[in-house]
């Protein structure tokens, strides 16, 4: 049973930073693609950043670009979102994802139950 455990939301003023972490129990965590998104009062669930699990490649929404950070410890199981220079605009609800499966070809999304951030002008 896979679960996804995000933490590290709150309320920050416009400009501040917060950082987020999902703590997966993930049999094989280091081969699993984790992922960010995040959904924002009465509009749909977008992407914001993923890490691969193989290679550690990142991608990011354009909207955080340059001021999100996704990394992943994989010793910890856990994958961070670092977010700086907070905009209003950021304020949603954020889920973390996992990509994982038994084999290359079979694999599931996985999602935790999210965290709030709400960013005060």
């Amino acid at each position: 049973q896979v679960q996804l455990v995000e933490s590290g939301g709150g309320l920050v003023q416009a400009g501040g930073s917060l950082r987020l972490s999902c703590a997966a129990s993930i049999r094989t965590f280091s081969s699993a693609d984790m992922n960010w998104y995040r959904q924002a009062p009465g509009k749909e669930r977008e992407f914001v950043a993923r890490i691969r699990g193989s290679g550690g490649s990142t991608s990011y929404a354009d909207s955080v670009k340059g001021r999100f950070t996704i990394s992943r410890d994989n010793s910890k199981n856990t994958v961070y979102l670092q977010m700086n220079s907070l905009k209003p605009e950021d304020t949603a609800i954020y889920y973390c994802n996992a990509l994982w499966g038994p084999t290359a070809d079979v694999r599931f999304n996985y999602w935790g139950q999210g965290t709030q951030v709400t960013v005060s002008s």
